[in-house]
């Protein structure tokens, strides 16, 4: 299987102490050792990093754990392979353009005849059944809808449906983002923090590493991060239900299902 890493914030945000523990997980204190990658929202402009080394032995990743890209959206993942070879291409996050911004799509599971479903505008790349979806997931938005809906609940609405279909074909966790919003559905395990003041310390269970917010933030910052598995050792993380779909705007929860 494979590890998430998601990050919604009201203000640009850096994400290096919560990636520093992830990337532990890639080799080090867990065995998701077949690449990794991630991707910062910069308003509608999207800066995405991937390799297929180890996460804890990747120069890449040296460097942004020491480079604070300030973003308010990120999204992020360590592979385990199952489906595909260890390559770069079938390193996620996957990326796409539809309706004039850029799609990203992280996955953790398998999905049982995915690669069966026929695919229309959007092809993947790479071998992995987690970029055909994707793929799929997009060729049935643009299918259904034209240009962006004005009602942005109608959008939400019908990601939410996709999503749980895939959550039907087997282990389905995603974080998903159009720039705008971050999306996540819950197959199996995925759990969410939201820092805000009063901010305090907080320790990284991968990593001797601790970090004071308080020196970091202000009194408006609203900082949510989302993890397959809880990433400090001193906080109350919530664990997503099995079927659960969020939508996260600038670091509070925006829509929720169930």
């Amino acid at each position: 299987m494979c590890e998430l890493l998601g990050m919604s914030a009201n203000v640009p945000t850096d994400i290096c102490f919560s990636f520093t523990g992830l990337i532990q997980r890639g080799g080090k204190t867990g065995p998701h050792k077949d690449g990794w990658g991630i991707a910062f929202y910069e308003g509608k402009g999207c800066r995405l990093f991937h390799d297929p080394n180890p996460s804890v032995d990747s120069k890449v990743a040296e460097l942004l754990q020491k480079y604070p890209i300030k973003s308010n959206i990120v999204i992020s993942h360590i592979r385990k392979a199952n489906r595909g070879k260890v390559e770069l291409k079938n390193t996620h996050p996957f990326a796409r353009e539809l309706w004039g911004s850029y799609w990203t799509f992280a996955h953790n599971g398998q999905l049982k005849g995915i690669k069966k479903e026929p695919l229309k505008e959007f092809r993947p790349v790479g071998t992995t059944d987690s970029e055909h979806a994707f793929c799929r997931l997009l060729s049935e938005l643009k299918r259904k809808f034209k240009d962006r809906p004005k009602d942005e609940r109608r959008l939400i609405s019908e990601i939410e449906k996709l999503l749980s279909i895939l959550g039907k074909k087997g282990v389905s966790n995603v974080l998903l983002s159009d720039s705008k919003y971050l999306y996540a559905f819950c197959s199996t395990k995925l759990a969410y923090i939201t820092r805000h003041a009063p901010f305090g310390k907080a320790r990284l269970i991968d990593a001797d590493m601790t970090v004071d917010f308080r020196k970091h933030t202000g009194p408006k910052d609203i900082v949510t991060v989302l993890a397959t598995q809880p990433l400090t050792k001193n906080e109350t993380w919530h664990d997503l239900k099995a079927g659960e779909f969020q939508v996260w705007k600038e670091g509070r929860l925006f829509y929720q299902k169930p």
